[in-house]
């Protein structure tokens, strides 16, 4: 940077400090901080799962083998980053979220509901801008899908 002289050129020189800290949170005086691609993915994850109506995350796939890494004895359950997926820059992150809603809720509601928390939780957290949150439902959750009938004739 260059100096100009007079009070008015140090106010600019400033001034444009205090800019660039506003538009860019991770960039200081001190130095550059940068959040990797899997702390966003917890993050977002996290804050997706906060959201009433959102059953389970990921494809039907990911949710298999999330299933099957439960019933490992000594495992940690499903990850907390199933159905998450982003793409971070150096100010910027976008976020695919993979959910299963529960019956009787309204998508498009739930949609903007969990865009609004991840959005707000992530940048919050992060000091990064979250370009955009695409939502795909993957499946509905039927409360009595996963018990089983009784027979119906004994």
């Amino acid at each position: 940077m260059s100096q100009t002289q007079g009070s008015t050129g140090e106010q600019t020189v400033r001034s444009r400090a205090g800019e660039r800290s506003a538009r860019d949170p991770l960039s200081t005086d001190e130095g550059r901080i940068s959040v990797s691609q899997s702390v966003v993915t917890k993050i977002a994850g996290v804050a997706c799962r906060e959201v009433g109506g959102v059953h389970d995350m990921g494809t039907s796939g990911g949710r298999a083998v999330g299933a099957l890494r439960e019933r490992i004895p000594g495992s940690s359950g499903p990850s907390v980053s199933q159905g998450v997926a982003v793409e971070v820059g150096e100010t910027q992150a976008a976020i695919d979220l993979d959910i299963v809603v529960e019956y009787g809720i309204s998508i498009a509601d739930l949609g903007k509901s969990v865009q609004r928390n991840v959005k707000q939780t992530v940048e919050r957290m992060t000091g990064l801008e979250v370009t955009e949150i695409n939502i795909n439902v993957d499946d509905v959750y039927l409360p009595d899908e996963g018990q089983e009938t009784a027979p119906r004739v004994s």
